[in-house]
């Protein structure tokens, strides 16, 4: 098995470092733009395979696709951050054309690879890179729900004293402050989190779900890197070793849920194929809302790309 990470910033390092060390693939590689800096990230994860007893080869390359050719599975984690005084549009346009040109040579030199998005905007660059590659949706998705359900999973965890393992939870909706955590899917051991927790703390926990992502740029002025990687390896994992994991995945719904032509993210079962299924819950009027103004927001970022992509034809 032989997997790709594009972009060999703190997040694509960070993911190719936990499949390096879990040995879910054979071949690892790294690309990034940046002359040497694939390369020496490569170097250093391989030197460290001695100590932590692993056989996986990381190789690093700069902007040179013909070393991914034949790659299983490809994650993208390329685009920059937002920066002071860039408007939205400008952020989108930016890594809207960074995907776009990363998702042509990932086909071109891997036309059978699974895609995943990992960069911001999240939804709508699964979307660019879904339309890019003229794959079949069940190959293009996005990681945002893995990573929001950690964090929701890691925040009940220190609340009630247990242990993360025992938590199992589904998060739907954008990636963002509109995503869609349902408590009522929550449990603890099997014991819904609803007997264990009293509701004002609960929603205290979502809302800080909700914002996970700018809680950690205000405390270290940088995005997350070492929870994002390890939720793309994650991923990568379930379908290199065809494992059927039940995950929150961000996807293009085609009537599911009542949604149609709009990325979001949802429970799917995830195994060699990519998206094996969409699993559509039965959500109560609440939830039902809450979903609705989650594909709103992101409707409007997508229509915002289409907007610019028009006016660049």
């Amino acid at each position: 098995m032989k997997v790709t990470v594009v972009g060999a910033g703190n997040v694509g390092a960070t993911c190719a470092d936990v499949l390096a060390y879990r040995e879910i693939a054979n071949e690892v590689v790294l690309v990034d733009i940046k002359e040497g800096f694939a390369e020496g990230k490569a170097l250093d994860i391989w030197q460290k395979a001695p100590i932590n007893l692993y056989d996986t080869r990381t190789v690093g390359v700069t902007n040179d696709y013909t070393k991914t050719a034949g790659s299983d599975v490809v994650v993208i984690t390329s685009g920059l951050p937002r920066k002071p005084g860039m408007t939205r549009d400008d952020l989108i346009s930016t890594n809207a054309g960074i995907v776009q040109s990363v998702t042509e040579n990932i086909v071109k030199h891997s036309p059978d690879a699974i895609i995943i998005v990992v960069s911001n905007p999240l939804d709508v660059m699964t979307y660019a890179a879904h339309i890019t590659s003229k794959l079949p949706r069940t190959r293009v998705m996005g990681m945002a729900g893995i990573l929001d359900t950690a964090r929701y999973r890691a925040f009940l965890a220190e609340a009630l004293n247990v242990s993360p393992k025992d938590i199992q939870a589904v998060l739907m909706g954008g990636h963002g402050d509109t995503m869609v955590p349902l408590p009522r899917y929550t449990t603890v051991g099997g014991i819904p989190v609803t007997e264990l927790i009293d509701e004002e703390t609960l929603n205290a926990i979502v809302d800080r779900t909700k914002n996970g992502g700018g809680e950690l740029v205000k405390l270290m002025g940088t995005s997350a890197w070492y929870a994002p990687g390890s939720a793309a390896a994650q991923m990568v994992e379930a379908i290199v070793r065809d494992q059927r994991r039940v995950f929150p995945v961000c996807v293009k719904l085609e009537g599911e849920y009542g949604i149609d032509g709009v990325y979001l993210g949802v429970p799917v079962i995830l195994g060699k194929n990519g998206i094996e299924k969409i699993i559509e819950l039965q959500l109560n009027e609440d939830e039902k809302q809450l979903l609705e103004t989650s594909r709103g927001h992101v409707k409007e970022v997508m229509d915002a790309l289409d907007n610019i992509n028009a006016s660049k034809a």
